[in-house]
């Protein structure tokens, strides 16, 4: 669509930014760095949550649901975590008229306040494990924000757990991390990730060890998509989280952490979308058919109808198109833009031969349909794209990720994809250097991609990338 938004090939973030106007996903806020999500953007999000929510639930968690407001010495409890959060943090110094006893913190994160509750909450080790989420507004005082990707206020779910023994709370933060995580963005978003565990310079504030997934956008940099946290008892120390062991002696819990947030949608945007627009998979897709009637013939509008009543029948989430007052060419660039997966196209033409045209957006092949099979054919092209743009988004991560043994080598491939290095040739001094020229490691890995049990583990290897 010549025109209609900056190509990538141009102008990458240009195209992101016009993606996100003319597919009105988002908008800038009032207040530097904040967003306004608009419907069809905040549609995304409600499907990611949705499917992220049932996971955590699967996982045994419960949601709760704690204050926006931190007292400013619940932080200082943990002198590492406010190190961390610092530069990021809003404070509140006044509020009703006159100025606080204890200024309070805008929550950036609530391992503290989480640390407060948990401390009440488990008495014995019957309690435990204690599994809590909650689905929440952060807020970090960013520096180069970016809407969905970096915004002072933004939307996620945190995830804070309290277990008995480190086993066990290593064991549920891998496991957040796979069957959580992993298969949330490779069977719904269809985005393969890189899932390992982050270096000590890329620790999460206060945390023992982090794990991550890392995706590849189109620009072939990398993209956090979630996090999960041990946290050793580095909390349950701060914050005194206790119990009564079967045997009678008090212990410290141990912590995890973990999280995901609307980045995904930007993430989604970045790893799927084309120069014309979004490409959504149809799992996570707000709508996964339009019906458009193409003009206005009684006849045809008829047929339309009937076909978008026959779609949502069988479980399609589907729309009519019936503003044949506005230009068929325009209707059809805007659900282009948009990435509606299937679009149904009714005219007099078709029906003359009893049939419709179906377009795939994945790759805008156009196939007449007849008009018994409409339904059937739909649901078909919908799991079909699903695995299809699963298949191509697999495929680019493997053109667009080298093998490398040098840090020269790794800063060469990194200018438009990942490199993977040993990390006993990279190391913490390696590390630096890639830092100097804008390239970090994302993650460490078996090499069967498999998360290692630390990053001393013989044959490690590295996956480095610039990020956003």
């Amino acid at each position: 669509m010549p025109g209609v938004i900056t190509s990538q090939s141009e102008d990458f973030p240009q195209w992101y930014q016009d993606v996100l106007a003319k597919a009105e996903l988002a908008d800038n806020g009032p207040v530097r760095g904040t967003m306004v999500v608009r419907p069809y953007g905040y549609a995304i999000w409600e499907r990611i949550q949705g499917e992220i929510d049932r996971r955590i639930k699967q996982a045994g968690a419960e949601n709760v649901y704690l204050p926006l407001f931190i007292p400013e010495s619940y932080l200082r409890k943990e002198a590492e975590h406010v190190e961390g959060f610092s530069p990021e943090l809003a404070v509140v110094t006044h509020a009703g008229g006159k100025e606080l006893e204890e200024p309070v913190v805008v929550r950036p994160t609530s391992e503290t306040l989480f640390g407060e509750v948990m401390a009440k909450w488990v008495q014995s080790y019957r309690d435990l494990p204690l599994l809590l989420n909650q689905w929440a507004n952060v807020v970090r005082w960013e520096l180069r924000p970016r809407v969905f990707l970096r915004t002072t206020e933004f939307l996620w779910q945190e995830g804070h757990t309290a277990h008995a023994t480190r086993e066990d709370a290593a064991e549920y933060a891998l496991r957040i991390l796979h069957d959580v995580y992993r298969d949330f963005f490779v069977n719904v978003l269809a985005v393969p990730v890189f899932v390992g565990r982050k270096t000590r310079k890329e620790r999460f504030a206060g945390a023992v060890n982090t794990l991550a997934c890392e995706g590849m956008m189109r620009d072939g940099k990398a993209l956090q998509l979630a996090t999960s946290h041990e946290l050793g008892q580095t909390f349950a120390r701060a914050f005194d989280i206790t119990y009564t062991s079967e045997n009678g002696t008090v212990e410290h819990c141990w912590t995890t952490s973990w999280g995901s947030s609307t980045r995904i949608v930007g993430g989604l945007i970045m790893a799927h979308g084309d120069d014309g627009g979004l490409r959504l998979p149809p799992r996570v897709a707000p709508l996964q058919a339009v019906v458009v009637l193409v003009r206005d013939d009684p006849d045809a509008a008829g047929v339309a109808r009937r076909l978008a009543a026959d779609l949502g029948g069988a479980g399609v989430r589907v729309k009519l198109d019936a503003d044949v007052a506005s230009s068929y060419g325009r209707r059809v660039t805007d659900w282009e833009l948009k990435g509606v997966p299937v679009r149904i196209e009714v005219g007099p033409r078709e029906l003359a031969e009893g049939k419709v045209t179906l377009v795939r957006r994945d790759t805008g092949e156009r196939s007449g349909v007849a008009l018994d099979g409409v339904a059937a054919a739909v649901t078909e092209a919908l799991g079909r794209i699903q695995t299809d743009m699963l298949a191509q988004a697999e495929g680019f991560v493997r053109e667009h990720t080298a093998d490398v043994t040098g840090v020269s080598d790794a800063v060469d491939a990194a200018q438009d994809g990942f490199a993977r290095i040993p990390w006993a040739a990279l190391g913490e001094g390696g590390e630096a250097e890639l830092a100097g020229h804008g390239v970090s490691v994302r993650c460490l890995q078996r090499p069967d991609g498999s998360v290692p049990a630390s990053e001393d583990e013989p044959g490690v290897v590295a996956i480095v990338a610039k990020a956003y």
